[in-house]
């Protein structure tokens, strides 16, 4: 199958700190890397700081071109974890996967003190779920670093936003809401270059507004920053069909494939093996268009 042509005013590059995600021939795949005891999916599979690095290595091997290493669980309802246990979750894994790991790494965070030492560490990209509004010393220290970042949309915080979601309409609320977040972020300093959006599937959404907002991710392309999208193994796909415990894998891979068609610049996901030879089979068809 030729190569994918770049569409026009469209972002070819996700500019990290140190180096560039090249975006336009596929979705790339950011790999997740829960370091968590309650995490929705893998809850307490990774706390182990070695069985943390051996997983982000085997995923790196299966195909990741992010790895995206968190030590706080945002499901909903989870409890807050205080900056030190973060810190103790995290750091000996970046440690351990320090010059064995040539994937960009990324730190799943809202707090700046974590974001700063994963930083020193090596990682490239800062994943804040608040769109870096919970510590006022993130903007700055993004700004100062030079860094990646990928801004999210919620409504409310993990422990409140599954509290009956409402809007008015969805995907213009979620596309006004992204569109303010980059524009905050420029003003302070970020290259436009730097910044990635994420529509937060499932953090303060309704199966509706999930649904809404998946059909019509094409429409976030107007903004003009890498689109980063995370459906995988969330609780909108059991929703879908019918069975709350079902094994969630092909699901996933059905929606991944629908914002492949859409566009989407990274799709954040568990498995990351099955995507990547998903995504290989999708380009080898073609999408029909």
């Amino acid at each position: 199958m030729p190569e994918a042509q770049h569409e026009p005013g469209l972002p070819v590059a996700w500019q990290l700190r140190q180096s560039a995600l090249r975006l336009g021939q596929r979705p790339l795949l950011m790999g997740i890397v829960n370091i968590t005891p309650d995490s929705f999916s893998d809850g307490g599979h990774y706390l182990d700081p070695d069985a943390a690095a051996a997983h982000a290595l085997r995923l790196e091997a299966d195909g990741a071109d992010i790895l995206d290493i968190g030590g706080e669980s945002t499901r909903p309802g989870a409890r807050p974890v205080d900056a030190d246990e973060e810190l103790r979750r995290v750091v000996p894994v970046l440690e351990r996967l320090r010059g064995r790991v040539r994937t960009p790494i990324s730190i799943d965070t809202t707090k700046a003190v974590v974001a700063e030492a994963a930083l020193a560490a090596g990682a490239e990209i800062i994943n804040d779920i608040s769109a870096l509004t919970a510590d006022p010393r993130m903007i700055e220290l993004a700004a100062r670093s030079r860094c990646g970042v990928c801004a999210m949309h919620m409504r409310g915080n993990p422990q409140t936003m599954q509290q009956n979601p409402q809007y008015d309409d969805v995907v213009e609320e979620v596309f006004t809401y992204l569109r303010d977040a980059r524009d905050r972020l420029t003003a302070a300093g970020i290259d436009r270059e730097r910044i990635a959006l994420d529509p937060g599937i499932g953090f303060g959404k309704t199966l509706e507004h999930n649904l809404a907002l998946l059909r019509q991710l094409g429409r976030f392309r107007a903004l003009g920053c890498p689109l980063v999208v995370g459906p995988s193994r969330k609780r909108f796909i059991g929703e879908v069909l019918g069975d709350m415990g079902v094994d969630r894998t092909a699901g996933t891979l059905g929606v991944c494939a629908a914002l492949a068609r859409q566009g989407v610049d990274v799709l954040r996901v568990h498995d990351v093996g099955a995507a990547a030879q998903m995504l290989k089979l999708y380009r080898a068809v073609g999408d029909g268009r």
